[in-house]
């Protein structure tokens, strides 16, 4: 029976194997927990949103507006939790944006504006498209631009085959919100009225469009019933073919059918081709994946790209499928870049603990706990519903200092205290007893600043409220680590000895013959201590100097909030004389396309993605490179980008520029 009274530190000195297994648990949980934290470059920050899309072929702003979003605006602003709801009236589109309030469960709300939308059809013209409901701002910059492209097939044919067999499989992929075709190609009849033989006939548009519905019919034509079965019948009214429609009557004049071909040339044609795609020069049809809200990026990035393999060994001959970007890949690379700090700083804290302890022995302990705090640190990410992110890895790699901080506080005085004759285990009692008030009181007041960042508000607040609770996390399991593991670990391995007969490792070789940590800067800081004492006024007005001249320097800085990085993809917007053609503009896309290719040939992009007629404007464009990756190339995202400037200055027939992604 322990006797009442014992510390932690006790218990754990007597209880070595409780500490152990204790350590291991939190060990377990850390490791168990990191294979299911979602991964993504910033923590969530997406509210909860979601877009109500509507089309209505045709239709002016003012009529989209009145009859289709005022309709659906009200019927959604009864739905319990919407915080804001916002709406824009395009010609022949209606799209309106909801907000919910935080915490809002995503999938209810989308289920709740569904039905709300579901009452209110009723309502809306009976032609337009039934309204889509999309977990996600449909607006939203995609997290993956694929092409599919083909030097074999024209855009009408690869628009059938990505509709029939690439989007539904994308589509269907856990945490996708849905994904847009761009510089679809889609079958279509084309009628070219002849205003003459119109007015001739006395027949407007609205005379042809009313028989062509009319004529273009699947209608029910009852049920055939037998003892055991029964057969629904329709009659298949729909036509397909030019001739077909061409043979319509559109009106009798003095019993004389006046038929379609009579005043309208009809074709077979495409539906609309307003925008122009192509991937590395070569006919396209892009697909953007937007992410639905809260939904990982990461995940979705690798079911894509897998079911992408899957497609490939199907695809037609001649035909290939292009990622054009992807977000996932400069997310990993940060990830990596953080993790590669994380395990320098660990190297080199290390480092300066076997140099300054000067004993490899009295080094294990602090090496021994840094791990464990850090990997339960994992299991509070998982815990707290966070994820692995740059600002969780930085708040684990600011938490190393942290760490390492208890445990050497408490193994010093342990360690000092058996340098005085006193045996490893009365050392390792006395010394944690001696040092816990001082360490809770450190670790408080470290909890205490770092816990207000988690709860400052907006967007700022909410990026880094998984910063200020890890950092706090870190610092409870740091205390517990040093006030129980350090003393029992030291209590074991530690021995009276001196470091002058102490067993030598050649770290402690290294530490024992270089003078610097023990005695050039003993003598440094003794010189340094002795002039402040002597001379406070020179202190404070150096101090006071460095303050103002910190202040003076932080003013100018730019603020913004994150910082511009090499995000392995920049881009060519461009913009033609207003009244400029398709054609035109993309004649000079083609001009930027062909002095991008030495870039291409020599590895410094890997893919050219255009974009012709961006927001039905046919003069407008861009020209998305996709650079390759950071280790298959020398330059960097600027230099590469002050290398292309030049080649959009030459540009005469349109204002041109390089950009980089925020």
């Amino acid at each position: 029976m322990l006797r009442t009274g014992y510390s932690l530190s006790e218990i754990a000195i007597r209880r070595p194997v409780t500490t152990i297994v204790a350590s291991l648990l939190i060990i377990t949980a850390g490791i168990a927990s990191l294979q299911s934290i979602p991964i993504r470059e910033l923590p969530d920050v997406d509210s909860s949103v979601v877009t109500v899309t509507t089309r209505y072929q045709g239709a002016s702003p003012e009529v989209i507006d009145t009859e289709i979003t005022e309709v659906i605006e009200s019927a959604v602003s009864g739905v319990s939790g919407v915080e804001s709801i916002s709406s824009q009236s395009r010609r022949g589109r209606s799209r309106t944006v909801i907000q919910f309030s935080p915490g809002r469960n995503i999938d209810e709300a989308a289920n709740d504006i569904r039905d709300a939308v579901g009452r209110a059809r009723r309502s809306l013209p009976e032609d337009i498209e039934n309204p889509a409901v999309v977990k996600s701002d449909s607006d939203a910059d995609p997290v993956m631009r694929i092409a599919v492209a083909s030097s074999k097939h024209s855009p009408e044919q690869i628009t059938d085959y990505v509709e029939r067999y690439i989007v539904d499989h994308l589509s269907t992929l856990d945490g996708v919100a849905k994904v847009d075709i761009r510089g679809e190609r889609r079958y279509a009849i084309r009628i070219w009225l002849d205003r003459r033989a119109m007015a001739a006939r006395n027949l407007t548009s609205s005379d042809v469009e009313v028989a062509i519905r009319r004529s273009n019919l699947e209608l029910p034509a009852g049920d055939i019933t037998s003892s055991q079965r029964m057969l629904e019948v329709r009659l298949d009214g729909r036509l397909t073919d030019p001739g077909d429609f061409a043979e319509i009557v559109i009106r009798k004049i003095n019993d004389y059918p006046i038929r379609l071909k009579d005043i309208a040339r009809v074709e077979r044609g495409v539906e609309n081709d307003d925008l122009i795609i192509r991937a590395n020069g070569r006919n396209a049809v892009g697909m953007s994946v937007l992410r639905q809200s809260q939904a990982n990026t990461m995940t979705i990035s690798k079911q894509v790209r897998d079911e992408i393999k899957v497609i490939s060994n199907t695809l037609p001959e001649g035909m290939e499928i292009i990622i054009g970007s992807d977000d996932a890949l400069f997310i990993a690379a940060s990830i990596r870049e953080v993790l590669i700090a994380l395990a320098i700083s660990l190297l080199l804290v290390v480092a300066v603990i076997i140099i300054f302890l000067r004993s490899f022995k009295a080094a294990l302990v602090p090496i021994v706990t840094i791990p464990v705090a850090l990997i339960g640190c994992i299991g509070i990410i998982y815990a707290l519903g966070f994820s692995i992110n740059v600002i969780t890895l930085l708040a684990l790699l600011l938490a190393i200092g942290l760490v390492v901080d208890d445990a050497i506080v408490v193994l010093e005085n342990i360690k000092r205290r058996i340098d005085n004759g006193e045996s490893s285990h009365t050392a390792a009692v006395n010394g944690t007893r001696q040092v816990t008030f001082a360490v809770l009181a450190t670790s408080i007041t470290l909890i205490a600043a770092f816990i207000p960042i988690s709860l400052l508000e907006g967007q700022v607040g909410k990026l880094f409220s998984e910063f200020g609770l890890i950092m706090a996390a870190a610092v409870v399991i740091s205390t517990f680590v040093a006030l129980s593991l350090c003393p029992m670990i030291a209590s074991r391995i530690l021995s009276g000895k001196s470091p002058e007969t102490e067993n030598k490792t050649p770290a402690t070789n290294i530490a024992d013959n270089n003078p610097l940590p023990h005695s050039r800067l003993h003598s440094t800081y003794r010189f340094g201590l002795n002039f402040s004492i002597k001379s406070p006024v020179i202190v404070i007005s150096s101090a006071l100097a460095f303050s103002l001249g910190a202040v003076s320097l932080y003013l100018p800085l730019p603020r913004d909030l994150v910082p511009r990085e090499d995000r392995g993809v920049t881009f060519i917007p461009m913009t033609a004389p207003q009244g400029s053609t398709q054609a035109y503009t993309d004649s000079q896309s083609k001009i930027i396309e062909k002095k991008l290719r030495p870039f291409q040939e020599d590895g410094s992009i890997q893919t050219v993605y255009t974009i012709i007629g961006w927001g039905n404007r046919p003069y407008r464009g861009f020209v998305v490179m996709r650079l390759a990756h950071w280790d298959d190339r020398d330059q960097t995202q600027a230099e590469i980008i002050k290398k292309i400037r030049p080649i959009t200055r030459s540009l005469i027939g349109v204002r041109a520029g390089v950009a980089s992604p925020a």
